[in-house]
């Protein structure tokens, strides 16, 4: 888990972590390459400078041993002609610089040579010692050895400088690649609301295949769900008339209980029939978001259900589509009516959008049946008795236009008792109006 933490949501996230650590990958392993260049040529440089000092210098004993030091002294490089050596013994360290002096003057090979590093300050220099004629030794000192990475370090910022716009570019590049495969989860995540999208095959080869593919596969399923509502509308349709034939033949059964038995039956029946209806076309129905004055809502929907129904919003006008929204609150009122005997819907706004929030006084859900009330045909009486009315079909129908608009719904008992329903209600835009 601690894993996927770390790993960025998103694929080109991803992408462009892989790419992140390819190119810090790639800056160490020049960062090392070239400080093995800077070293090499500052080994090589000092071999050079330390050879030419030398082999001067050796000529320059006839002209006088005192004036070596002053004519040779630099700022990278310290002389002095001394009675002892200012490095006794060689030091192994250096011996590949005592190596290049030697092939840039095969005649120094013949001199007594003592090379060495010595470190002061936080750099390391290179010390010798040379026996000139007169038993005398040619001391010297030449100024930074490992030159903290002159070389490296400007490389190193060249290639990371150049790294950073490469990333930058392949970033923006993915970031174009990946737009059509954002359209596409944003397309599949409103087909499972119930919109029918229309999505443009554009982009590279494959995500016009994976588009293609998407389109047709939206066609099919549109197809199946129209084939399979125009079914059941046949079929209702169809049984209705039976049905109807069925209540006249009733008003002709003399025995009184028989006469209500099939009156009663086929009664339901035909709720059913409508409950079914309702809730497939509720996987179709269509509407405009347009503006809507919440006080408005609030006294339709007291008219419609009476006093047992109280309303509480504020004066605002929110952007949405009201026929949906009545037709998914309806069944969620009747059920609070049903079971509570009196009902309380609240709207109000909170960082997420508009919440309307229906309680009521009723028995309440178990918690543990709380989300299967959402599944069509599920009802708390085990047995499904029709001593109760309803057909488990009202609040899956609620769900399934709530969740076609941009809406959620979702169910929490109250400590106090009763139930609360929390409807996400499906708005694109607010505006209060305060008075």
């Amino acid at each position: 888990m601690g894993e996927r933490r770390l790993m960025p949501p998103r694929l080109i996230g991803r992408v462009g972590l892989v790419i992140l650590a390819l190119a810090l990958l790639q800056v160490t392993a020049s960062l090392v390459f070239y400080r093995v260049i800077d070293r090499h040529t500052a080994r090589a440089d000092h071999a050079r400078r330390a050879a030419e000092l030398l082999v001067v210098s050796h000529r320059l004993e006839l002209v006088g041993k005192e004036r070596v030091s002053r004519l040779m002294t630099t700022r990278h490089l310290a002389v002095s002609v001394d009675q002892t050596p200012l490095v006794p013994r060689p030091g192994s360290a250096v011996e590949e610089i005592r190596q290049e002096i030697l092939r840039w003057e095969p005649e120094l090979a013949a001199r007594r040579l003592h090379l060495d590093s010595e470190r002061t300050g936080g750099r390391e220099h290179l010390v010798g010692s040379m026996q000139l004629a007169d038993r005398k030794w040619l001391n010297f000192r030449s100024a930074n050895l490992s030159a903290r990475w002159p070389i490296a370090v400007k490389a190193a910022t060249i290639t990371l400088l150049l790294t950073l716009v490469c990333l930058m570019a392949v970033l923006y590049t993915l970031r174009l690649m990946g737009a059509p495969l954002r359209r596409l989860a944003e397309a599949t995540e409103r087909i499972g609301e119930g919109a029918r999208v229309s999505f443009s095959e554009t982009g590279p080869r494959d995500v016009r295949n994976l588009s293609r593919a998407f389109n047709q596969m939206q066609e099919r399923l549109a197809r199946m769900v129209t084939d399979q509502a125009s079914a059941f509308e046949a079929i209702s349709h169809d049984l209705r008339t039976p049905l109807s034939r069925i209540k006249v033949a009733a008003d002709f059964v003399e025995a009184e209980d028989i006469r209500t038995m099939i009156a009663d039956s086929s009664d339901e029946m035909e709720a059913m029939l409508s409950s079914l209806q309702r809730f497939l076309r509720a996987q179709h129905v269509t509407g405009e978001a347009a503006p809507i004055a919440l006080p408005e809502l609030a006294a339709a929907l007291r008219e419609r259900w009476g006093e047992e129904l109280t309303v509480e919003t504020p004066r605002a006008t929110i952007v949405t589509y009201r026929e949906p929204l009545e037709m998914a609150l309806d069944p969620l009122i009747e059920n609070a009516l049903q079971y509570g005997g009196r009902a309380t819907l609240s709207f109000r706004h909170d960082a997420d959008g508009w919440l309307a929030e229906l309680h009521d006084s009723g028995p309440g859900i178990p918690d543990p049946h709380l989300a299967d009330v959402l599944t069509p045909f599920f009802r708390l009486d085990e047995a499904r008795a029709r001593n109760t009315a309803g057909f488990g079909l009202g609040i899956p129908t609620a769900h399934r236009l709530l969740l076609r608009f941009g809406g959620a719904l979702e169910f929490e008992n109250r400590k106090e008792g009763g139930l609360v329903a929390r409807i996400r209600l499906p708005t694109t835009a607010a505006v209060f109006h305060e008075r």
